[in-house]
């Protein structure tokens, strides 16, 4: 059928196209069918929303990313037919009765996801089987390929390196400190993160209050020979484009599956070219594995990176508290900044652990001897060189260091008696800066004033919410009182 483009300039995230209920009887597609829709040579598969009396019977209303796929404006013209299920969710039922797949259905899988074949709820269902049955070592190879061949992937020369951390502490924004240090010493280092799934705050949501983090590959490669490094949002990259989706889909179902995780991690470096990685692990508690956990994904990921040729280690750390004083965009980005200038009220806990990280990469990439890497990234943290190197990746990236004040609203958290602090909930950290408005908010979350095992007085302060509206400060204060987010012995 030949409809007209209205354009009622709305984003909905994934291609969504909007038909007058009689068009869609017409068409006999109903509310979340599939349709493809065509431009010319170009094509692109868009999930069916129906309304009444918004559109004329030869219009059809198109969301933001159909017109971009398109080429198309306001009263184009396109030709719209029913598309069906396609084959490969015949293949996440498959695999939702944990039953192995090969390396043809979760190609079939990974690019339908990528073309938007699959919506949401089906995606779900992968993810979901995924959890549930979990994969061998073979099917997550095969996992990783196929996120590595939807997308586009960058030819770097040097030596490149990265750096990432499965995430889930409060804080613990060591990545952009780990970068610097590391730049600063010669290493490559085309920092692709993610947004925040779990957390408070992700890499990219962090550097975003400071710079543009989204960039084409092309501005990338100008952006990487001017400073040897970035901290960018992949999504924006098209590399591994269907783990962004994939990583969509986690967020709202608050899953982060292992295998999937191990894809990931590994699809996005390799998509990068990075030949040296480190991979931090932060167990315990309130964090999202245990030590036996730990050491199991240690084992998988160096077992999965040397069939792929890649140099790795994969280090254990103590995630059982939050790390630094700052949870959320614009706090945390203040606890990089005081370390990297090295002032004297810097968090230490944050700065012990970058040096331990960069210093591990800098022997992994054969830039500091073994036993010689702490030594290493702690002269060129202390000699400026690292927060140099900082001031120059956020200028490359289009911003400054100014204006970074925390959200206008705020509420100080005190102790209800004397005693040592044992215990500080990961979690429920994470949970309740979200409730203030991190990360969207950039000013939003909460500001950590002890440590565990600090020695508290009644009234003390133990913790600062910050937030952008007085709303979201007496909703996260009011879920705060139910809660039990710290212990004091």
């Amino acid at each position: 059928m030949k409809l007209k483009i209205k354009s009622l300039k709305f984003s909905a995230g994934r291609p969504v196209a909007i038909l007058d209920l009689k068009t869609a009887n017409q068409l006999n597609v109903h509310l979340d069918d599939r349709v493809l829709i065509q431009k010319g040579k170009k094509q692109i598969i868009s999930i069916i929303d129906i309304a009444k009396s918004l559109l004329e019977d030869d219009e059809i209303a198109v969301s933001q990313e159909v017109l971009e796929e398109l080429n198309a404006k306001e009263r184009d013209k396109v030709f719209v037919t029913p598309t069906f299920s396609p084959k490969s969710l015949e293949f996440i039922y498959k695999k939702l009765n944990c039953t192995p797949l090969n390396e043809e259905e979760l190609k079939r899988i990974i690019n339908d996801i990528v073309k938007n074949a699959l919506t949401e709820a089906e995606i779900a269902y992968f993810v979901s089987s995924i959890y549930k049955c979990g994969m061998s070592i073979k099917e997550i190879e095969f996992l990783i390929k196929a996120i590595i061949n939807s997308g586009k992937t960058l030819k770097l020369k040097g030596k490149v390196a990265d750096k990432h951390s499965i995430g889930g502490i409060a804080g613990n924004r060591t990545t952009p400190i780990v970068v610097s240090i590391c730049s600063s010493a010669g290493l490559i280092m085309p920092k692709t993160s993610s947004r925040a799934i779990t957390s408070a705050a992700g890499t990219a949501d962090v550097i975003e209050s400071v710079a543009k983090v989204e960039f084409s590959i092309p501005e990338l490669h100008k952006i990487l020979k001017k400073t040897n490094a970035c901290i960018v949002w992949g999504g924006s990259l098209g590399l591994a484009p269907a783990d962004d989706k994939l990583i969509q889909v986690e967020r709202l179902l608050n899953l982060d599956p292992e295998p999937q995780l191990l894809a990931s991690i590994l699809a996005k470096k390799i998509s990068v070219g990075s030949k040296y990685i480190l991979i931090d692990l932060p167990y315990g508690k309130s964090a999202k594995i245990s030590r036996k956990q730990g050491l199991e994904l240690k084992r998988k990921f160096e077992l999965i990176a040397k069939n792929f040729n890649l140099t790795l280690k994969c280090v254990l750390t103590d995630g059982s508290h939050p790390i630094g004083r700052g949870v959320g965009p614009i706090l945390e980005i203040r606890d990089i900044i005081s370390i990297l200038k090295q002032e004297k009220s810097r968090p230490l806990d944050l700065e012990k652990k970058s040096i331990l990280l960069s210093g591990l990469l800098l022997e992994l990439a054969g830039k500091a001897k073994k036993g010689e890497g702490k030594k290493l990234a702690l002269k060129i943290l202390q000699s400026g060189q690292a927060f140099k190197k900082f001031n120059e990746i956020i200028k490359a990236q289009g911003g400054h260091l100014n204006n970074l004040q925390p959200g206008k609203f705020s509420e100080e958290i005190k102790a209800g008696r004397t005693g040592k602090l044992i215990e500080i909930d990961n979690k429920r950290i994470n949970f309740l800066a979200r409730i203030l408005g991190s990360p969207a908010d950039k000013g939003a979350g909460i500001y950590i004033h002890k440590n565990k095992n600090s020695r508290i007085k009644k009234a003390g302060v133990l913790f600062t919410f910050y937030a952008e509206s007085k709303e979201k400060l007496e909703q996260a204060i009011n879920l705060y009182k139910k809660m039990i987010v710290f212990k004091i012995k």
